[in-house]
């Protein structure tokens, strides 16, 4: 057999895009993307990317703020490589057409300010960057010769050395590497093999582990629990970030209020209208996300109510509508004018600070497997992510591991390529999903906010385990005896993802950052001053 392509790249947001970009320009490249290509978390990205854009800004500001809001378990020199290398790769994107909004006085950037923040420092396309960021990426790669795109396309598991040529590793191994992937075409349901001399996880978060969360459909976690099944090290999974305010409307499907909202004078009340945020922490509306979400959460409990509320009434309709068109136009389709009323908000799952352990340059444990953007644990975020620090770690790490790629492409093509077995299909029937899938899937989701949310307790983790356990055996029994489908896939992925939040979570006996626990309260850097690490192989 010979590879496909020099680099698979599994996934289609910020950092797949940016990386197959700059990829293309000296190796062959196959982009598999899960839905259409556009479908990503890069696409509802509201707030913006955080850089030093400002000269009342500086680098050691950016870098004190993340730290901070890292709670001690930052990477501090990934830290300050992200926050030096950050306004060039912010640069870079407005030369590949990506419209920032300029300042008012000329500046080349209007500058947002958000939580956690200590200066303006967030560049933004109103509260459509995300959305703003792919379309200029897309229009990049479109008609690009050595990309090929493969849309509708489900990456089922990473292709392994070991296995392919049935042998155990030694501790004399020069270790194994990963040779592609199997894919799911989900219109016809034909799985093939597609083989890569590199292969690059950039498939986002988790969020969908959650019953509520501000992620797209796609936010399945496949990208962790492939590299996690193949032996790659991952890391920090019980840090999962609640963001504080998204849309509490039943018919509103996972809306975010950007946190910009906030940043621009929005105040956090309860159903009396009384601003509740210094009660809990002494930065009030402005504190970083895991202090808002768990204030949030302790109003809601203590009042009983279902919601809290978000003003930012004192603001103008016309600064609304220009600064926030996309939410503005929202809730008012729902009946909520935000010059006149609060939004009704509440928190939801919205980004994963763990995942696949990576070094500077986005390599993982495994040989041949890069993951970059929020697939990837770099070390930057800690125990809980600085607002609009995620599209920035994603461009500038595209960026590294495209250059470390370069270097080093011509040593992977001189690696051997191996016969790989086709896909096994299992039996012949299609699994009755609505007994299997629906029901597993919903109670994964609702169990992990009942009992991993912001929460927690040793025995609701301990609970969770119980479920979990028997939940991943009946998946595992199913999964080689039925035609696949995407859901039944993806229902794989989040189980697996499930059990390594609550396994991470019940590792970590303390509190820090997004990890909040009854039982620990309390910051134990004597003995928790580390990451959480978890491998298959021990």
């Amino acid at each position: 057999m010979k590879y496909d392509s020099d680099v698979l790249v599994i996934g289609s947001g910020i950092s797949g895009l940016s990386f197959a970009l700059k990829v293309a320009k000296f190796a062959t490249v196959t982009l598999v993307t899960k839905k259409e290509k556009d479908d990503t978390a890069t696409n509802l990205a509201q707030g913006g990317i955080a850089a030093v854009l400002s000269v009342e800004d500086s680098v050691d500001a950016h870098i004190q703020d993340t730290l901070i809001s890292g709670d001690g378990i930052c990477d501090e020199k990934i830290v300050e490589l992200v926050a030096k290398e950050g306004p060039d790769r912010v640069r870079e994107l407005v030369n590949l057409g990506v419209r920032f909004q300029k300042g008012k006085q000329g500046e080349e950037f209007d500058l947002g300010m958000e939580g956690g923040h200590s200066a303006r420092r967030v560049a933004h396309a109103y509260d459509l960057t995300g959305h703003e960021i792919e379309r200029a990426l897309l229009e990049q790669i479109k008609d690009n010769p050595r990309i090929e795109l493969l849309e509708n396309h489900l990456a089922i598991d990473l292709l392994i050395e070991s296995k392919v040529k049935h042998r155990k590793s030694s501790p004399q191994d020069s270790g194994d590497r990963c040779l592609g992937a199997y894919v799911l075409n989900r219109q016809s349901g034909a799985v093939r093999t597609r083989l890569a001399r590199v292969t690059v996880l950039c498939t986002g978060g988790c969020g969908k582990v959650y019953l509520y969360t501000t992620n797209p459909d796609i936010s399945t976690g496949d990208g962790i629990a492939m590299a996690y099944r193949a032996g790659a090290k991952v890391a920090n999974m019980e840090f999962v970030q609640f963001h504080p305010t998204c849309f509490f409307n039943w018919e509103a499907k996972n809306f975010l209020i950007s946190e910009a909202v906030r940043g621009e004078g929005g105040v956090l009340i309860n159903a009396q209208g009384e601003a509740f945020m210094k009660k809990y922490d002494k930065r009030g509306d402005l504190a970083t996300r895991d202090a808002v979400a768990r204030g949030i959460d302790a109003e809601m409990k203590e009042s009983g109510a279902d919601c809290v509320y978000l003003d930012i009434t004192h603001k103008s309709a016309d600064f609304l509508q220009t600064r926030f068109p996309n939410i503005y136009a929202t809730c008012k389709k729902y009946g909520i004018d935000i010059a006149e009323r609060p939004i009704p908000v509440v928190p939801a799952a919205h980004y994963m600070c763990g995942g696949v352990l990576v070094d500077q340059y986005g390599q993982s444990s495994l040989n041949n497997l890069m993951a970059l953007g929020e697939t990837a644990c770099t070390g930057l975020h800690g125990a809980n992510r600085l607002a609009s620090n995620s599209l920035l770690e994603a461009v500038v790490f595209a960026h590294r591991a495209s250059q470390y790629l370069e270097k080093q492409i011509n040593e992977y093509r001189q690696q051997p390529c191996y016969d790989v077995e086709p896909w096994k299909t299992g039996g012949a029937a299609t699994l009755d999903e609505s007994i299997l899938i629906n029901h597993n899937w919903d109670q994964v989701r609702r169990l992990m906010w009942n009992y991993v949310g912001i929460v927690r307790r040793t025995k609701r983790l301990n609970l969770m385990q119980t479920r979990l356990d028997w939940m991943l055996k009946e998946i595992k029994d199913h999964f080689y005896d039925y035609l696949l489908t995407a859901d039944l896939v993806e229902l794989r992925n989040l189980a697996v993802i499930a059990d390594l939040i609550v396994r991470s979570a019940s590792q970590r006996q303390e509190s820090r950052g997004l990890h909040y626990t009854l039982d620990y309260p309390n910051r134990d850097d004597t003995n928790w001053k580390k990451n959480t690490v978890l491998s298959r192989k021990g």
